[in-house]
């Protein structure tokens, strides 16, 4: 039998990741130093600015943010690295962090760097992340849990984390609902009141640092009013019975837990310029003046018509079986209900139910037009996913939707992927899908962590920000048309579907994945 933890990285869009959450650890409580590492301290020559702080670059907008939420999309992956790394190195009070996936690559080794630095400054940090992908040693949680101002919580316990394999498959066996059921929210909330959430995870190829596969993917950022709405959201995630303090799973407490020098190895890696370059460094420092420069240019657009709509902890009452829907559902059915001339959607994984076909047809034949773009073959990293989409899509045609599959080797991704790595090592990496979001009427713009699928439907808690402006929604349909473009997918119709740009392996592997059943994929 194919391992639990395994078998759901393909049903959340992450198969190749197998390290989830602080294997960054092992770097710092352990013995061995960081490939290449060099002993010089390159900490030496890198200050804070000790001048500015979260409160200090907001002051010009505060007023604003008191009744208003100021909205900005973050559409490449660097600049919505840099937003965040920026953020957690000027936060004065809290940090609340929501992940489904947490990568222990070159990014997501800076951002513990970062929240421990945040942590040594008196921050509080408080992480929540899901069970299922938790594929990281034990004491090495347990290490970076022992600062004494970040606390690790495990969202719905029991599938992965401290169990042997004959413990996950009694789990999924005798309490096969709960164990499907997981947290997929994203949310970083700094002091209250700034927030990024969206589709990226924290991992190499969500901020176009990946040597070979980068996603196309959707931030948003948000400042003021609607912040409380996400508090109040990640509170009741905290303080949930399915969200469990991680010294309360595990018993046994990491050897080093006390030793003053635990995080130096990781402190180390992190200012290394080879890990972590300068130019990266130098835009974060600047980020002040870039915000300046988008507040005064309009393009941070402050509105009174923000929503943030997130699934309760547990999702629904399971009367439905592996159905039964949840908060977030409800209110995207209800906006495509309410559509009047024009739907646009952007979903890596595209897994239709009768319901969701008949929501479609019927929006059709009252004259909404209706355009998805989706991951093709050849640019997915779900063929688990795509598989089932495969099954359909004849089905989902004929409900007279236009489908659009985005191609690995799209011409945006040379613009899109502004990274270093790319600009640097001129690196041409395959281009994925990820961005979770849909335009309506070209005035209500979604963006949010939900997929075209029932998982996301019925199983996953997921959030979603609703914008109710023309501005924003021109910005992003801006970025959508392009990719609608012959040069970046195709349009697959009746006659016509790029299946064949992959190889017989692939295609084979996909077939084999018929089996699976629909609901929980």
């Amino acid at each position: 039998m194919q391992n639990t933890t395994n078998y759901f990285q393909y049903l959340n869009g992450k198969q190749h990741i197998t390290f989830f959450l602080f294997l960054s650890l092992v770097l710092a409580s352990c013995n061995n130093q960081p490939k290449d590492t060099p002993e010089t301290d390159f900490c030496t020559n890198i200050h804070r600015n000790d001048s500015t702080s979260l409160s200090k670059e907001l002051e010009d907008v505060a007023e604003q943010m008191a009744t208003k939420t100021g909205v900005y999309v973050l559409e490449d992956g660097s600049g919505s690295m840099v937003a965040r790394a920026w953020l957690t190195e000027y936060a004065e009070k809290t940090i609340d962090i929501q992940y489904f996936i947490f990568s222990t690559d070159n990014v997501g080794l800076i951002a513990c760097d970062y929240l421990i630095r945040a942590a040594d400054r008196g921050v509080k940090v408080r992480i929540i992340v899901d069970d299922i992908m938790v594929d990281a040693d034990i004491q090495d949680i347990l290490t970076f849990a022992s600062h004494e101002n970040i606390t690790v919580k495990i969202y719905n316990p029991g599938v992965n984390l401290g169990k042997n394999i004959f413990s996950k498959i009694s789990k999924f066996a005798t309490d096969f609902r709960s164990a499907n059921q997981r947290m997929h929210n994203k949310t970083f909330i700094v002091d209250g009141k700034v927030v990024i959430t969206g589709g990226r995870n924290i991992a190499d190829e969500y901020f176009d640092y990946d040597h070979e596969y980068n996603f196309r993917d959707r931030d948003i950022l948000l400042l003021g009013n609607v912040s409380q709405t996400i508090n109040a959201s990640f509170n009741q995630f905290w303080n949930s019975d399915l969200s469990k303090d991680v010294t309360t799973i595990i018993d046994d407490l990491p050897t080093n837990a006390t030793a003053e020098n635990r995080f130096d190895k990781l402190h180390e890696y992190a200012c290394n310029p080879e890990n972590f370059w300068p130019q990266v460094r130098t835009r974060i420092a600047n980020l002040p003046n870039t915000f300046k420069t988008i507040n005064a240019s309009g393009n941070l657009v402050w509105l009174d018509d923000v929503q943030f709509i997130s699934d309760e902890p547990g999702k629904n009452d399971g009367e439905q079986g592996l159905g039964g829907g949840g908060v977030s559902t409800t209110a995207l059915i209800d906006l495509v209900k309410k559509a009047k001339s024009s739907i646009e959607i952007q979903t890596p994984y595209l897994i239709t139910t009768t319901l969701a076909q008949n929501l479609f047809k019927e929006a059709t034949e009252r004259g909404v037009k209706i355009r998805i773009l989706t991951n093709s073959l050849a640019s997915t990293d779900n063929v688990e996913a795509f598989s089932s989409y495969q099954s359909d899509r004849e089905t989902l045609l004929k409900t007279g939707v236009r489908i659009f599959e985005f191609k690995p080797d799209a011409e945006e991704r040379l613009s899109i992927m502004t990274g270093e790595l790319q600009a640097t090592l001129n690196h041409k990496p395959i281009f994925g899908l990820h961005a979770k979001s849909m335009v309506i009427d070209n005035q209500i713009t979604v963006v949010g962590t939900f997929n075209l699928d029932p998982r996301s439907a019925n199983l996953n808690t997921e959030c979603v920000v609703v914008v109710n402006s023309s501005q924003i929604s021109k910005g992003v349909l801006k970025g959508m048309e392009i990719e609608f473009k012959p040069e970046n997918s195709w349009e697959t119709t009746l006659d016509f579907n790029p299946d064949a740009e992959v190889g017989n392996y692939k295609r084979l592997k996909t077939w084999t994945r018929k089996l699976l059943p629909k609901s929980i994929l």
